[in-house]
């Protein structure tokens, strides 16, 4: 459907050497410290206006095995890009996220990954999740020679990546594509459709293997305790894009009418984007605080209102009615008693995950707690991503803490940590 073509198409090959020689190379680059996975971005813009794209597209992936999805979906307009000293001229920012994507699509393409398999060490590692935290850990440990189980709920791998992500910024099946190539390294055997809490155990796990990584992600989304919150019409979001990503047939996708969002951030962005492209006449955002606080950036922003979506903030919902099914939905203007009602025959919640099952680790209230390192209160047991505390519950930051966790799982498994 022409409605969900690539929101950034890639650069042609004149148009990123233009782009790459807007960079200054800063020596203490502030692009490089704004992103999560800390790659040497002068370095690998440089390789490209020298016409080495596949030596940029390594620089990057040394860093970031998942740079090729990263390059589509991280917020770059508030990590790097807003960073880019051009910023402070008052300048547009070098289009570093084009240009990674230009360097890594050419690397896909030409073949395998330039990563190579070290020696087997023995060790078995077990990881949970087969989303960007539990690939970026697999991929590292199979690196090093380690030898890698990993586990998810789902029939396919990726996580957000395959089943989270809205339509146009990966088309094409990018996600599968790009776990495909992961794998090449070998090493690394994927069991799907099996759950951690139903059909495998932390217990039994720590057992068997030398280590285990939970990369998990949240399960759980948060309630909005409302009345008429069961009434047919009123869904979760993340449930309703990953039936959207897996679609075949795009008609066969239920959208209402009168759409209202309840939520402030991507995932909210990402529903309500999607819910206008795919037929509905009127779409709102509703957010309980104001503007300047909601979590999704202003690029999002921005893309919603230009799709003809109502950005309505200071709305908290009281009350969801309907015969049935919803018909309308209650507000108060946040901080008052003021009260507002729209139409609306569906809604969609995205206030946000919480982890599915307890573990017998500690949390920090909605997370499992953990050190710097990934390590959780369990010997044995690291755990990155959504599902640990830390950083934002970005693809790029996911990737970050597994590749960090892995690091430290073989530093330990070898005796050096």
């Amino acid at each position: 459907m022409a409605n969900f073509a690539d929101l950034h198409p890639p650069l042609s090959d004149h148009e990123a050497l233009v782009a790459a020689d807007r960079c200054y190379f800063c020596h203490d680059a502030p692009c490089m410290e704004a992103c999560p996975t800390t790659i040497d971005i002068p370095l690998f813009i440089r390789q490209i206006a020298t016409h080495t794209p596949e030596a940029a597209a390594r620089t990057i992936l040394t860093q970031n095995i998942l740079g090729g999805m990263c390059a589509r979906v991280c917020p770059v307009e508030t990590l790097c890009e807003e960073a880019c000293v051009r910023m402070s001229a008052e300048e547009q920012p070098v289009e570093i996220g084009r240009l990674q994507r230009f360097a890594t699509d050419r690397l896909m393409a030409a073949g395998p990954q330039p990563f190579e398999r070290a020696a087997s060490t023995g060790k078995r590692i077990a990881v949970i999740g087969a989303g960007p935290a539990g690939l970026s850990c697999a991929h590292r440990l199979a690196m090093y020679g380690h030898e890698v189980t990993v586990y998810d709920a789902r029939s396919k791998p990726g996580g957000l990546n395959e089943f989270g992500i809205a339509s146009y910024k990966a088309v094409d099946g990018f996600a599968a594509r790009e776990v495909e190539w992961l794998l090449g390294i070998g090493g690394i055997t994927l069991e799907l459709g099996k759950a951690l809490g139903k059909d495998l155990s932390l217990d039994a796990l720590t057992e068997e293997y030398d280590a285990v990584f939970l990369g998990l992600g949240l399960t759980d989304t948060n309630k909005l305790g409302i009345p008429g919150e069961e009434l047919e019409g009123v869904v979760d979001a993340v449930d309703w894009i990953a039936d959207l990503r897996q679609a075949e047939d795009l008609s066969t996708v239920p959208v209402g009418n009168d759409v209202v969002v309840i939520g402030g951030g991507m995932t909210a962005i990402d529903a309500a984007v999607q819910a206008k492209l795919l037929g509905a006449e009127s779409v709102t955002l509703a957010y309980r605080r104001r503007r300047e606080d909601m979590p999704a950036s202003r690029f999002e922003q921005d893309l919603a209102a230009s799709k003809g979506i109502c950005l309505l903030f200071n709305a908290t919902p009281a009350e969801i009615r309907g015969e049935g099914a919803v018909a309308e939905i209650e507000f108060t203007r946040t901080g008052t008693d003021a009260r507002f009602t729209l139409t609306a025959d569906q809604v969609m919640k995205a206030i946000g995950q919480k982890l599915g099952a307890a573990l017998g680790l500690e949390t920090d209230g909605r997370k499992i707690a953990v050190d710097g390192t990934g390590r959780t209160s369990r010997e044995g047991v690291w755990a990155g991503g959504d599902c640990a505390s830390g950083g934002e519950d970005l693809t790029v930051t996911a990737v970050a803490e597994g590749r960090d966790a892995a690091e430290d799982i073989h530093a330990k498994l070898m005796g050096e940590g």
